[in-house]
C-alpha cells in the first residue's frame, strides 16, 4: 500500500514535469516565431530599396547634354566635357538605389562639377563610411565636396570629419551630423538644405544637430519640398505629400548648392580652429 502511494506520488510528479516542460517548450516555439518574423521583416527591409523614376533612368544615357556617365563597382559619375570647380561626392539615404540621384547628379554636371554616386552595400551608408575615399584616391587631381541625403548626409559628415585635408565642403540634405560627424570646430563650408513638408526629416533631432555645425554654415529650406523629391524615386513611406513638383524641388536644389559652391575654392584645404 505505501509503495502504490509512492508510485501516485511519483507519477503526479513526472506529470507536472512533463506540464512544465510543454509550456517552456512552447515559449520557446513562440519565441522563435517571433525571431523569424522580425528576420524576415528586417530582410524585406534591406532588400527592398527605393528605385530610380523612368526620368531618373533616362539620366543614366551618356551623352545626353554632352555628360559622360560611367557606372563602376563603386560608384556612378557624371561629368561634363569642360569640368571646373570642385568635384562632388554623394552618399545616397539609405534603402535609395544610386541611380535614383541621377537627375540630381546629371543638373550640377551640366555647371561643370563632376559628380561621383557612391554605391553602398546594401544600400546603407553604414556599412561603408569611407566610400569616398575610392574616389578620392582615384582622382588626386580634383577637389571634393561631399554630401548626402538623408542617413547619406550624416555618414558624408562623419567622412569629411576625419578626412578635412580632403574635403573642400560638406552639403545636406534633409539631413545633419552627428558628433563622430562633429564639425562644429572647422572652418569648413557648410550647406543645409531642408523641406517644410518633411515628414522624415525629425525636427527636434535636426535642430540639435546645429550644435555639430560650424557658424559659418548656410540654410535653406525649400517651401513646400518633402523627403523623397530630393531623389527621384517616388513616394517614400511616411513622407508628407509635396506642394511642389519634384523638378521645382530639385531645380531649387540645384542652384542652391551651386551658389554655394561659387564661394568654395577650388582647393582640398580645410583649416581647424584652435
Amino acid at each position: 500500500m505505501f509503495r502504490k502511494n509512492r508510485n501516485q506520488f511519483g507519477s503526479y510528479g513526472s506529470t507536472r514535469k512533463r506540464s512544465r516542460a510543454g509550456k517552456i517548450g512552447k515559449i520557446l516555439l513562440v519565441i522563435l516565431i517571433v525571431l523569424i518574423l522580425a528576420a524576415g521583416a528586417a530582410a524585406w527591409y534591406v532588400f527592398t530599396p527605393y528605385t530610380p523614376t523612368s526620368q531618373a533612368e533616362q539620366a543614366l544615357v551618356s551623352g545626353t547634354d554632352k555628360i559622360a556617365v560611367q557606372d563602376t563597382e563603386e560608384w556612378i559619375s557624371f561629368s561634363n566635357a569642360k569640368p571646373k570647380g570642385n568635384s562632388i561626392i554623394f552618399y545616397p539615404g539609405a534603402r535609395v538605389k544610386p541611380e535614383a540621384y541621377s537627375v540630381f547628379a546629371h543638373d550640377l554636371a551640366k555647371s561643370g562639377h563632376t559628380v561621383y554616386i557612391m554605391k553602398l552595400p546594401f544600400n546603407f551608408a553604414f556599412f561603408k563610411t569611407d566610400a569616398a575615399q575610392a574616389v578620392i584616391d582615384r582622382h588626386p587631381d580634383e577637389k571634393f565636396v561631399i554630401g548626402g541625403h538623408s542617413l547619406g548626409g550624416v555618414f558624408a559628415a562623419r567622412y569629411a570629419a576625419a578626412h578635412l585635408d580632403h574635403i573642400a565642403g560638406v552639403f545636406f540634405l534633409a539631413s545633419y551630423p552627428e558628433q563622430k560627424g562633429n564639425l562644429q570646430k572647422t572652418d569648413i563650408p557648410v550647406l543645409s538644405i531642408t523641406a517644410s513638408n518633411d515628414g522624415l526629416l525629425k525636427k527636434d533631432t535636426y535642430e540639435a544637430a546645429r550644435a555639430f555645425l560650424p557658424q559659418q554654415t548656410v540654410y535653406y529650406s525649400i517651401e513646400g519640398g518633402n523627403h523623397a523629391q530630393f531623389g527621384s524615386y517616388g513616394e517614400q513611406k511616411d513622407d508628407l505629400p509635396a506642394q511642389i513638383d519634384a523638378d521645382e524641388q530639385r531645380k531649387q536644389t540645384v542652384n542652391t548648392i551651386l551658389g554655394w559652391m561659387k564661394e568654395i575654392p577650388t582647393t582640398s584645404k580645410s583649416a581647424t580652429k584652435n
